[in-house]
């Protein structure tokens, strides 16, 4: 049995907010990453057709809207929403102290 930890805030954040905890967990197929946002924080359109990888977005705190497509969805605590790899799709959150975790993997 093998098993890897970490604490998401010690990882140095790539871009504001954003722990990615793939590398620190030694993870081969799946990519974790934790956002600690404030209202108005914004990322930026992106999709994953290259890679196929598809993405589950869980907001824990605060609130979120996710955009897939075009198409709004809102987030509360708890909400949760898996996008496909080659759908486009950007996240902004609406209150301060946000917390959402993001999953990916092919």
């Amino acid at each position: 049995m093998s098993y890897d930890s970490v604490t998401a805030t010690d990882v140095d954040p790539r871009a504001p907010g954003m722990h990615f905890l793939r590398d620190a967990l030694d993870c081969e197929n799946l990519g974790i990453t934790l956002v600690e946002a404030d209202d108005g924080w914004e990322g930026m359109e992106h999709d994953h057709a290259e890679d196929g990888q598809e993405e589950v977005y869980l907001l824990v705190d605060g609130s979120a809207t996710l955009t897939v497509e075009g198409e709004t969805v809102d987030l509360e605590p708890g909400d949760a929403v898996r996008v496909d790899g080659s759908d486009t799709r950007s996240l902004s959150f609406g209150a301060d102290d946000s917390r959402m975790v993001i999953a990916g993997a092919p």
